[in-house]
């Protein structure tokens, strides 16, 4: 069965096994900074993922009580592969239906529901599961209206990974099963608050404060860094497989910002990551740290796609050999996320 896709209004250095390396980083708190690869020490997983109630064992739980009818379009083998958008476990777009499986249909029954609703939940930092529902409300319908789940391999027998995806949503739950990538694999987000053309300033877009954290480093940028920052034009929004440790990322080296500057960029990055579970944050910097941390990655903001020409600039993106975080904010935001802890993960996009 080929997921189905929908028509969208508004959208056309290390060997080390990630596992293993926070499995050895221990307890360690997190330090102040991610930047060099001598200045962070990164924490070990702070959800115990073997906990019931933990998005990993809901998982378990959920894959348990479908019917035989609900995993022939609910559940995939790992390897799956469809015959239009090929290994379907690791796809990531802006706008799409992994499958047939919708949550909010009759598919499921209302506990089954439930268990679904307590997994999304899990996947993120809870001071933020609000500000998703009215992502949700805002470009779907609400919750449930648009989004459809998939869970591939066998949960609580061998590697699995359950995956939600819709309209400005991509997001994985994979138990540590997929090797070396954080979030279980690319991920997506996305808000268009006020429409498909969103004002300057994006007023009520949950995510635009992402955006003016990162306005702030240009702020702080002197004339030489501001101008090797600013690039004119915009990469192709699903550009986010990674270079690796050959360079040529566009913008501004990170390690050439001055201590304050350095600072506020750490800021920056744990923005980015604060949405989502503890765990999962800690995973995405250790990836990270293995490649060098923001030392090793470049900032770039872009003159195309200025919105209102007031520069202050919608869309930017850090980038390194296997880090990219591309913030596109115009004509709303959409933003592609890809972290692994080695380059020549491919991405399937």
């Amino acid at each position: 069965m080929n997921a189905r896709q929908p028509s969208c209004p508004d959208c056309s250095p290390t060997n080390w096994n990630r596992r293993e390396f926070l499995h050895q980083a221990g307890a360690a708190a997190l330090a102040a900074s991610a930047l060099g690869s001598n200045l962070w020490t990164p924490a070990g997983l702070r959800a115990d993922e073997q906990s019931p109630s933990q998005p990993e064992s809901l998982v378990k739980q959920l894959y348990g009580s479908l019917n035989e009818a609900q995993r022939k379009v609910t559940c995939f083998d790992w390897e799956h592969v469809d015959s239009e958008r090929g290994l379907l476990r690791t796809r990531v777009a802006n706008n799409w239906q992994i499958s047939e499986a919708e949550i909010g249909s009759d598919l499921f029954n209302k506990d089954q529901q439930a268990l679904i609703r307590q997994i999304f939940e899990g996947l993120y930092n809870p001071e933020w599961v609000k500000r998703i529902d009215q992502q949700l409300d805002d470009d779907a319908g609400g919750y449930g209206v648009d989004q459809t789940i998939a869970i591939f391999g066998k949960p609580g027998e061998d590697k699995f990974e359950f995956v939600m995806t819709g309209r400005h949503l991509t997001i994985r739950c994979d138990g540590n099963s997929a090797d070396h990538v954080a979030f279980g694999g690319p991920i997506f987000y996305g808000h268009a608050a006020e429409g498909f053309n969103e004002q300057p300033n994006h007023p009520g877009n949950v995510f635009w404060p992402q955006a003016l954290a990162a306005n702030k480093i240009f702020q702080m940028l002197d004339g030489k860094q501001r101008a090797a920052s600013l690039i004119s034009k915009l990469p192709h929004e699903q550009a986010v497989a990674f270079r690796g440790t050959a360079g040529g990322y566009p913008g501004l080296p990170m390690k050439e910002l001055s201590s304050d500057q350095r600072e506020h960029a750490q800021q920056v990055l744990m923005s980015l990551l604060e949405p989502y579970r503890a765990s999962d944050r800690d995973e995405a910097l250790a990836c990270l740290k293995t490649q060098g941390g923001l030392d090793a990655c470049s900032l770039a903001f872009y003159k195309e796609g200025d919105i209102g020409n007031d520069e202050v600039w919608d869309c930017w993106r850090i980038e390194g050999p296997s880090f990219v975080w591309y913030y596109r904010g115009a004509p709303h935001v959409h933003v592609w996320v890809n972290v692994a802890d080695d380059p020549s993960i491919k991405l399937n996009a």
